[in-house]
């Protein structure tokens, strides 16, 4: 047996030797705490003593193509408070509430909730912002912020879109080039005690915000202006659903004007354009009555284009060799496919005439006959190479497609309405790009608004590259097309486009709508000039005008008045004409 001092003697040794064992552990883990890991603790402690604000960056601006600002950013200011600051409650509260005009109670909920910083509200405009700033309340900061403001309103709102409260795009190019546009939020970083308490004393951090770039685009705001106010004209006039027009370069795809009335406020996005009873409407309901005002028609929507088409189809046919501008067709007003008869426009028929003729008459039975001719394999073809089948790929959100029966499915009744424009729907924007790339020489544009980028510095930072676009047609049926088209304006049913001392060619049409038991109608006009060297092209299209229809009536005349104001402007002068006003 162990004697009793010896017993304990060897306790106090395991104690010790276990204390020893731990303390140096402590020490060792100590150590490393301090020589490893050092920045990592210190970096908590500071985040522990910092607040946080973000400076918002000034968004980049949108120019046109004359440089003039079309879409600006406001100087405006973030209220919000931090609790632990906050010396009296009640006196913030009523404050607040009564400077932003905020119901107390909601001011009260966001003033006592206990966090690092609370928002009130964003976007006040900077006048209420300094004012607030000047009482100088505790726990209450005012930090100056941008919201985009568009100087010209509703101009050419469904192109340009808007932003929403954090400042980023929603729609439109303000979407689209988002990463350009957006620059890069700064920060303000203050030192606080362990209650929160800001130090008066200690130094501000200060990250500050990098400006978005500036987008310059093809748009001209005198074209649209322009436009717009011709499309508003005869939209009341005919007292017609919707009007669009689009005002392209045929050479490049660059767009001078895209304009769809009703436009909506860009200043006020979210308020309805035309007079609508929304008591009662739930959420969603509201939303999509605002989607439908904010929607492009040009790009969004399809529609039959009707006579328009014709375009493609005599391109096509010419180019085939399935047709000459000197054969020999008969009208008697309809033409017998199968087991239908297909009427023309003209009841009694255009008896005996040239295929030039026919496209001058817009004689429906002609381009039937030039459709059978060339087949549904050749017209499937030729959809391909013209690129009616694809997308244009225009810097646009939501671009609709063509809807096109499929080749196996087409039979010759099929073939037949196709090839005069009816039984499929296209964009109106498909429709104006083919068209160019018809009457340009023959090589395919994308559409387009964005040119170049361009930093706070005004330094040019990336052309945007639309690209060569591949060759569709000859150079020779190009030309035969533009001559054609000349004809139809000068003699045909485009006569009401003539515009004396200067070469215009073009297109009318009339499309029904569906159901055909509406007669609901498009009327439209497409029409370009110089006829010889196209530098402005343009597609109008009339939504459900009201007594006169006809393309060739009521769209015809507005291109030509938008082309005697702009050609001018572009610098096409006058020249002397033998062509004579139909």
């Amino acid at each position: 047996m162990v004697p009793n001092y010896t017993y304990h003697r060897l306790k106090i040794l395991i104690i010790f030797v276990a204390c020893l064992t731990g303390f140096g552990i402590l020490m060792g883990r100590l150590g490393y705490l301090m020589l490893f890991q050092s920045a990592h603790y210190t970096a908590l402690a500071e985040e522990l003593h910092e607040r946080e604000r973000s400076i918002k960056a000034a968004r980049g601006r949108i120019y046109d193509a004359n440089g003039i600002v079309i879409a600006d950013n406001r100087t405006v200011c973030t209220v919000s408070v931090i609790h632990s600051q906050i010396t009296d409650e009640d006196e913030v509260t009523a404050v607040l509430s009564e400077q932003l005009g905020i119901e107390e109670e909601t001011v009260r909920k966001k003033v006592e909730k206990v966090s690092s910083r609370e928002i009130i509200k964003s976007n006040v405009d900077k006048s209420v912002g300094d004012a607030i700033r000047a009482l100088d309340l505790g726990g209450v900061k005012v930090d100056e912020d941008y919201k985009r403001y568009y100087p010209f309103g509703s101009l050419a709102s469904k192109v340009l879109g808007f932003t929403g409260g954090d400042n980023q795009g929603i729609i439109g190019l303000e979407v689209i080039y988002e990463e350009y546009l957006k620059g890069q939020n700064g920060m303000i970083l203050t030192q606080t005690d362990a209650r929160g308490v800001e130090i008066d004393a200690a130094a501000e951090g200060r990250i500050e915000p990098v400006e978005g770039n500036s987008l310059y685009l093809s748009l001209d705001v005198n074209i649209q202006k322009y436009v717009e106010q011709e499309a508003k004209k005869v939209m009341e006039q005919k007292n017609a659903r919707q009007v669009s027009v689009i005002v392209m370069n045929p050479k490049n795809g660059e767009i001078m004007a895209m304009v769809n009335v009703p436009e909506f406020d860009l200043n006020d996005p979210f308020t309805l354009n035309t007079p609508v009873d929304t008591e009662g409407l739930s959420d969603q309901e509201l939303q999509d009555l605002r989607n439908k005002m904010w929607r492009n028609s040009c790009i969004n929507d399809t529609y039959e284009p009707g006579s328009t088409f014709k375009i493609i189809t005599a391109a096509a046919g010419l180019e085939e060799g399935a047709v000459s501008l000197t054969d020999t067709f008969s009208c008697p007003g309809y033409r017998v496919v199968e087991d239908r008869r297909i009427h023309c426009h003209k009841v009694a028929g255009h008896g005996a005439e040239t295929f030039l003729q026919g496209v001058m008459n817009s004689c429906n039975p002609v381009f039937i006959e030039v459709g059978l001719r060339l087949g549904v394999e050749n017209m499937y073809k030729y959809f391909k190479q013209f690129g009616l089948l694809s997308r244009t790929g225009i810097d646009l959100p939501g671009e609709a497609g063509t809807i096109m029966h499929k080749q196996e499915n087409m039979g010759e009744v099929e073939l037949a309405t196709v090839s005069f424009g009816q039984s499929f729907q296209i964009t109106p924007l498909q429709l104006i790009t083919t068209a160019s790339s018809i009457i340009n020489g023959g090589v395919r544009v994308t559409p387009h608004f964005g040119v170049e980028v361009r930093n706070s510095d005004d330094t040019v930072i990336e052309r945007l590259d639309w690209g060569t676009g591949e060759r569709i047609l000859s150079e020779e049926t190009s030309e035969t097309m533009r001559y054609v088209l000349e004809q139809v304006v000068a003699e045909g049913t485009g006569h009401k486009a003539y515009l004396e001392g200067y070469r215009i060619g073009g297109k009318t049409a009339t499309s029904e709508k569906l159901p055909r038991s509406e007669n609901k109608y498009i009327s439209s006009f497409l029409g370009f000039a110089p006829a010889d060297d196209p530098q402005v092209i343009a597609l109008i299209t009339i939504d459900e005008p009201e007594g006169i229809y006809y393309g060739g009536t009521i769209a015809a005349p507005v291109v030509a008045d938008i082309f005697d104001n702009i050609l001018p402007y572009l610098g096409i002068e006058k020249e002397e004409t033998s062509l004579e006003e139909d």
